[in-house]
């Protein structure tokens, strides 16, 4: 398995999002199956495993998601080396009302929680999971900050932000001192390109989230873009893997962390991380978008 850096760590270069566990899919995977996809993830080399308390099947669950990972991780042996990230900042309440919250008060609470979720007394990444516009986006950083310095959380990382925030970031923590910024990016959503080079120009690292189209597209990504099925057909692996091969090179820095309920689908997207693909497959790859 690749390795590469985000932030302080050394994490392999496919991470697994575990978002299908508790949301978005229908039926939802057992408890055993989670456990098992995180199990196949460990076995292939992921080191790196993404939440957020926000995952969860009801707004009176939060926090399910994190507590399944963590389950999943006590069950496998030696995990010294696996990275969690989860997020915060997003709320929910009683009727599915969703909404967002980036005050100190409900950071810190959320951070709280999440330590006692993931069974950790500092959580290896903590992420800003999308900005509160009633809040400045420098003062809510700085709260991470604080949290950071009182040992709460290891990295600071930020999701769902433009280049605007990212300097904003850049500002607060100190350059180095921004971990990771998630955003989508798939096939399907390449608006955050100028995200991902400019964490790539100052070291950080981009973890695009459903990096193959999200649930519902990732089966189809053969399909809607037709050179991922024929490179993949002619490499003989899986357009999902093309996909990815080409997500990592797009810099060093890129940390793709598909989605996965299956152990199945982690297994297959993790030998993305092997996939070289030539000079004339990446052309043929981007002059589809054009």
């Amino acid at each position: 398995m690749q390795t590469r850096r985000l932030g302080p760590f050394t994490v392999s270069a496919i991470g697994l999002g575990a978002m299908p566990f508790s949301l978005g899919k229908d039926p939802q995977p057992s408890e055993e199956q989670a456990i098992a996809t995180v199990h196949a993830a460990l076995d292939a080399g992921v080191t790196y495993v993404d939440t957020a308390d926000i995952y969860a099947p009801s707004w009176d669950q939060m926090g399910h998601n994190e507590r399944v990972v963590a389950k999943a991780l006590q069950g496998y042996g030696d995990t010294s080396h696996v990275v969690v990230g989860t997020k915060g900042g997003i709320t929910r309440a009683e009727g599915e009302h969703w909404g967002r919250d980036g005050s100190p008060a409900y950071l810190r609470g959320a951070v709280e929680a999440s330590l006692r979720a993931l069974e950790v007394e500092t959580i290896d990444l903590y992420q800003w999971h999308r900005p509160d516009r009633w809040r400045v986006y420098g003062e809510v950083i700085q709260t991470f900050k604080e949290l950071q310095d009182e040992g709460k959380i290891r990295a600071v990382g930020i999701s769902n932000a433009d280049v605007e925030e990212i300097e904003v970031a850049l500002e607060v923590l100190g350059e180095g001192g921004l971990a990771s910024v998630q955003n989508e990016f798939s096939p399907r959503f390449r608006s955050s390109r100028d995200e991902l080079e400019m964490c790539g120009e100052h070291g950080i690292a981009f973890l695009p989230w459903s990096p193959l189209g999200g649930t519902g597209s990732a089966s189809d990504v053969g399909v809607t873009y037709p050179a991922f099925h024929e490179i993949g057909t002619e490499r003989g692996v899986s357009p999902q893997q093309v996909v990815l091969a080409w997500e990592l090179s797009l810099g060093g820095h890129v940390i793709p962390i598909p989605g996965a309920s299956r152990p199945e689908s982690i297994t297959d997207s993790v030998r993305a991380a092997d996939l070289r693909l030539t000079g004339d497959e990446l052309d043929r790859i981007e002059g589809q978008f054009r």
